[in-house]
């Protein structure tokens, strides 16, 4: 079945396939580069995702040090009041959350905001804009949200929990680190016939403790990704319909600009809850 929306000869689920899969490289069996034969290949690189990830990231540093290098206060322009209300912002919610002392992380949290809301942003350009350019000069694939691809909601939570583990360590010690994953939640006792169930508790609460910690990155990148995808899977379920997508797709995109927002801020701050607990004491 031809696709509605004049998308050539492709049925509709070649179409969905089509959008969804990444321009991929990796080494093949006999030791050479290949490009999207990747299938099962753990070691695949996401070419795409990688470029449009660092791509934007380079947006975000850019604006903002033009901004800061042209500060003006006496007649603020109009991308200096934005920056200067989103780090605002950040800042606030920083000071409302994080309760410990350290001065990586108003940073880290407006990193994090800006750059996620800038790769969530990528949903809203039409779904064959780029793909249809990236096929003209002979890519075939080209999927511009990075945060659609799982591996990348993965490495930046993975640098969120390499930071809750350095934090804990830092602020409680490598004993109090051991301490939050082996004396939690139940109190093992320490005198009496009851030092014969101890080591059978801190066995216990090091597997929950563990199974929480781990799941803290986990949920991070899988909440990200997950509502991401399924935005951009409707963006291209809906362009199937031709003519008819858009009013759609209008609707579509208005509704998905709270969701590209939401998502950011959610990672943010989920973030910055996640440091504080580290450099709590309890």
């Amino acid at each position: 079945m031809a696709s509605e929306g004049g998308h050539g000869p492709q049925t509709s689920g070649e179409y969905i396939s089509h959008h969804l899969q990444n321009l991929q490289v990796c080494k093949s069996e006999t030791g050479e580069w290949v490009w999207n034969h990747c299938a099962g290949n753990p070691m695949a690189i996401n070419v795409d995702s990688m470029f449009w990830s660092v791509f934007l990231g380079l947006v975000f540093i850019v604006m903002f040090r033009s901004v800061a290098k042209n500060t003006s206060a006496g007649k603020p322009g109009k991308l200096q009041a934005f920056v200067e209300i989103v780090v605002d912002f950040v800042d606030g919610s920083v000071k409302d959350t994080f309760h410990g002392k350290s001065s990586l992380i108003a940073p880290l949290a407006l990193t994090l905001f800006v750059w996620v809301f800038f790769m969530n942003l990528m949903d809203l350009v039409p779904v064959d804009w780029i793909p249809l350019l990236s096929a003209a000069v002979g890519i075939e694939y080209m999927k511009v949200v990075p945060t659609t691809d799982v591996n990348i909601t993965f490495g930046m939570s993975i640098a969120v929990f390499i930071l809750i583990v350095f934090y804990t360590i830092k602020f409680k010690g490598i004993g109090g680190f051991i301490g939050e994953l082996t004396l939690h939640p139940i109190a093992p006792p320490t005198k009496g016939i009851g030092l014969i169930a101890a080591p059978f508790i801190i066995a216990f609460n090091f597997i929950l403790e563990s199974v929480a910690l781990l799941a803290k990155p986990v949920s991070l990148s899988l909440r990200l990704f997950g509502n991401m995808f399924a935005g951009e899977l409707i963006f291209i379920l809906i362009a199937l319909l031709g003519v008819w997508q858009l009013p759609l797709h209008f609707g579509w995109a208005v509704f998905h600009i709270l969701i590209v927002t939401l998502q950011a801020f959610i990672f943010m701050m989920l973030t910055i809850v996640y440091l504080s607990l580290a450099a709590e004491s309890h």
